[in-house]
């Protein structure tokens, strides 16, 4: 067996420790360490001063503490520590817990109850205008986050049992709470694309840019479908009645959506513009959008001591977990690269002779199945690297790539039988809301999903036409 065969086997056990469930990071850490242990072992450096201690009829102290440091000698300690140091130091990453932030303290300024008020009322014309008014709040909130099961589980508690209330299939209803809500990882600014930029060396600014029309174009395409789904069979969302939506007038709506919807979307929109026409670097932006966050809450009168710590509990505890899956997947990528398995995957790949069609459309099944078991964040620090790797080979540009990437992860909330976004919104759902159900009024979405890879596929203008106009080709 080669030392490349042992690298495959090191991936093949981590998939399957993955799948026991053991923690992703730890696990990564571990089985680096421990293969690296084998990959770097020189015995004559490493006991070097053991055997003269030996040779010299040094004691038995001495002889026990000599052999138990060259035991330590072995180059994958110091592989680990500078891998450890590396990503701390990384100034990418830097803007994650600044926008972890951001999105915490947003999520507990309670305005998203006011906005999706708001917006049920400006949109009550529309057919389907409380899901209409569920994905744009979703839409919007979920940007501002970026965590996926903290929109979906607020948007449940708060829109859905307005709509079961107002004769919404529970399909129709539960679908458009769930597709919504995983758009953050997607629209800038995303957490999601900082990493991947991480990870393959792309700039965060281009990233954001590509990121964008993709973004809003699926977004499109879900408001789109939820609107023709109420024209085809108003059964699924009756339209309200006056007394439902009360009687406002057109100043008294622009004024609800000055105070509810315009502020969280300047928000967004000042850290964004300020990132894609470099005014701030991404972290710098960050910042800015944090003690906006702080601002909003201030303003809203949710800004509590209780609330503040939590933000910050919850912005610690995800920056580490991202942080040391960095760790864990650089240390264990450099051992699996340096025992040869990068090379024997590649050459394998290769050998297949694939059109470059072919090839996204195994990478992107196999991101797709990877996404049942695998929280994005994992996907994107263990996998994607094995996949960079490959794209100069078919001519495939890495920030394509990396576009279609985000919204194949979509699907990774939205497919059973491990959709977390289901779970989520399960979770807080009334008993008669079956599980089921729920998985079927998902269905839909992973659909548009893929037409909407289809779609930027035949026209990668969507991708390459802002971050050119703005940066150049």
């Amino acid at each position: 067996m080669t030392d490349a065969h042992i690298a495959v086997g090191m991936l093949l056990i981590l998939i399957l420790t993955i799948f026991l469930g053991f923690p992703v990071a730890f696990t990564l850490m571990a089985l680096g360490v421990g293969f690296g242990y084998y990959a770097y072992f020189d015995a004559g450096r490493m006991w070097r001063a053991y055997d003269r201690a030996v040779e010299s009829g040094a004691d038995a102290f001495t002889q026990w503490e000599t052999w138990l440091g060259g035991f330590f000698n072995n180059r994958i300690f110091d592989l680990f520590v500078n891998q450890t140091y590396s990503v701390i130091q990384n100034d990418v990453l830097t803007a994650i817990p600044l926008f972890l932030f951001m999105g915490y303290i947003v999520e507990r300024a309670n305005i998203v109850d006011r906005l999706f008020s708001t917006l049920y009322i400006a949109t009550r014309r529309l057919p389907g205008s409380m899901a209409v008014a569920a994905l744009v709040t979703c839409t919007l909130f979920a940007t501002a986050t970026g965590i996926v099961g903290a929109v979906v589980t607020l948007m449940g508690l708060l829109a859905l049992p307005a709509m079961l209330k107002a004769k919404y299939d529970v399909r129709y209803a539960t679908g458009v709470i769930c597709a919504g809500g995983t758009l953050g990882i997607l629209i800038p600014p995303s957490i999601l694309l900082i990493v991947y930029a991480a990870t393959s060396g792309i700039s965060v600014v281009r990233m954001y840019a590509a990121a964008l029309l993709p973004g809003l174009l699926l977004a499109g395409l879900y408001l789109a479908y939820v609107i023709t789904r109420a024209v085809l069979k108003p059964s699924l969302a009756p339209q309200p009645t006056k007394e439902e939506t009360g009687d406002h007038s057109a100043i008294e709506i622009a004024w609800m959506m000055l105070t509810s919807f315009v502020p969280l979307a300047f928000l967004i929109l000042a850290v964004l513009g300020a990132i894609l026409f470099g005014f701030a670097t991404p972290s710098e932006a960050a910042a800015i959008g944090a003690l906006g966050g702080l601002i909003l809450a201030a303003v809203y009168r949710a800004l509590t001591w209780q609330r503040l710590r939590e933000s910050v509990y919850l912005t610690a505890r995800t920056s580490a977990m991202v942080c040391w899956l960095f760790v864990g997947s650089a240390t264990f990528a450099s051992v699996f690269a340096y025992l040869g398995g990068q090379q024997l995957i590649s050459d394998f790949v290769t050998g297949l002779d694939m059109s470059p069609l072919m090839f996204l459309i195994m990478a992107q099944l196999i991101i797709f199945i990877l996404g049942w078991p695998l929280e994005w964040t994992e996907i994107i620090v263990i996998f994607i690297p094995i996949f960079i790797p490959l794209l100069p080979h078919f001519g495939i540009d890495p920030l394509f790539f990396g576009i279609l990437v985000a919204v194949n992860l979509q699907t990774a909330f939205l497919s059973p039988p491990m959709a977390m976004s289901a779970y989520y919104l399960k979770g807080i759902s009334p008993a008669h809301v079956k599980l089921t159900d729920i998985f079927i009024g998902m269905m839909p979405y992973m659909a548009i999903v893929i037409l909407c890879m289809v779609i930027m596929y035949v026209f990668p203008g969507i991708v390459f036409s802002l971050p050119n106009a703005i940066y150049g080709g």
